[in-house]
């Protein structure tokens, strides 16, 4: 799917796929799959706060010499949806090259079917966590390439 990672491309398929009372289950379960977030990041140290969250939502991406992203994401438990945002990113993009973190569509969570599942407040605010991910990637690409 447009040279989005394989893992993603993977999920959106699955829950474009389910039918819609499976979806808000499925959502709950990759609010689990957040990792948590490394000491060096404790109190957001570094991180990107996503002020179009309704929650208290932070992120930080991270370009290694060979491309590969590496994300981290913060988010309180009592906001289920926003953090299987973050699970679905986590899981979807794990491994994945700036350019295929890159090439996933603006407009993932409408893919995914989620648009007739949560509120359209919800979706923008899975939008903004993607841009804003997306942003910091290719800030980080321009900077890499500027220092070759």
């Amino acid at each position: 799917m447009d040279g989005m990672p394989p893992k993603l491309a993977e999920i959106v398929e699955e829950f474009a796929s389910a039918p819609r009372d499976v979806v808000l289950e499925m959502l709950l379960e990759f609010s689990d799959a957040v990792p948590a977030l490394p000491a060096e990041l404790a109190g957001h140290a570094g991180m990107e706060q996503v002020p179009e969250c309704q929650t208290a939502f932070f992120l930080r991406v991270e370009v290694a010499p060979d491309r590969t992203v590496t994300t981290w994401f913060d988010c309180p438990p009592e906001s289920p949806t926003t953090r299987a945002f973050a699970g679905i990113l986590a899981e979807g993009l794990a491994g994945a090259s700036a350019e295929e973190v890159l090439a996933v569509p603006d407009d993932l969570y409408q893919r995914m079917g989620l648009a007739g599942a949560i509120s359209p407040l919800r979706v923008r605010g899975g939008n903004a966590i993607l841009a804003r991910l997306k942003r910091q990637v290719r800030e980080q690409v321009r900077a890499g390439e500027q220092s070759d």
